[in-house]
């Protein structure tokens, strides 16, 4: 099956700045312009490769800081490798922030005709879902008001009904994958397996093994050393414990 995305030998690096950096322009000038240079700079992760084929559920795990966000912004367009390449077949939607990317001023509809012809809808196709959006979301009520009026709640929710709603070829889910009480969250596993039935890739990163072990196909083990680990979720997990069970004996003996 041909992959809808291919990752090859991906590196993001970032840069490293002092302490003493300047917290503003005033104390830039004041304090000399050589003080707000960076002091070095500190590679996430290089070397990171795997593909991805239509239908499949990728998790992503790691410790913080591992780079599991900064992976899905580079596939999401957001960030731009210093090393390497990403390959991607169709269309992309990344849930990667719920809420920042809705209009404040813009009611719920205005809102997903917005994001669903960005996304690649037509007209007609994004007002036929308007409705079933809003009813999936739990804000039909509300459809026609102000998103500034809404709860942070209800902005997740709106987020996330109009990207699963979109017909995306790979869909992106950094950490909250669901939002919302049980029923919400039981709508949207349905739905994501619905399109996943359709021949959409979903990579998730998350915290929680349970969801990885339940819901993913393959999982990745990502450091700062890069891919630590490809493969069936349950040999991931249980490698990711044990490294992490190891640190903290470690820790602990230090400490003592």
């Amino acid at each position: 099956m041909t992959p809808v995305m291919r990752v090859v030998e991906l590196g993001k690096r970032f840069r490293r700045y002092p302490a003493s950096r300047p917290k503003s322009l005033v104390e830039t000038a004041l304090g000399g312009w050589r003080r707000a240079a960076p002091a070095d700079h500190f590679w996430v992760f290089r070397g990171v490769s795997f593909e991805v084929v239509p239908g499949e559920m990728l998790g992503i795990v790691g410790r913080n800081g591992a780079g599991k966000s900064t992976l899905l912004s580079l596939m999401a367009g957001l960030l731009r490798a210093d090393e390497g390449h990403i390959e991607l077949q169709g269309q992309i939607s990344a849930l990667l922030d719920l809420g920042r990317s809705l209009h404040h001023r813009l009611t719920g509809r205005e809102n997903i005709v917005t994001s669903g012809l960005l996304s690649g809808l037509t007209s007609r196709q994004v007002a036929a879902r308007a409705e079933q959006i809003g009813a999936f979301a739990g804000i039909d009520e509300f459809l026609d008001a102000p998103v500034r009026t809404y709860s942070s709640g209800m902005k997740a929710r709106l987020t996330f009904a109009v990207a699963i709603h979109t017909d995306p070829d790979i869909l992106l889910i950094d950490e909250f994958l669901f939002v919302g009480d049980q029923f919400f969250q039981k709508r949207c596993i349905d739905r994501i397996h619905a399109l996943m039935q359709q021949g959409t890739a979903v990579l998730l990163s998350s915290h929680i093994p349970g969801m990885i072990a339940d819901n993913c196909d393959r999982a990745l083990w990502l450091d700062r050393a890069g891919l630590c680990a490809l493969g069936p979720p349950g040999e991931v997990l249980e490698a990711y414990q044990a490294e992490a069970d190891l640190e903290s004996r470690v820790r602990s003996g230090a400490e003592s």
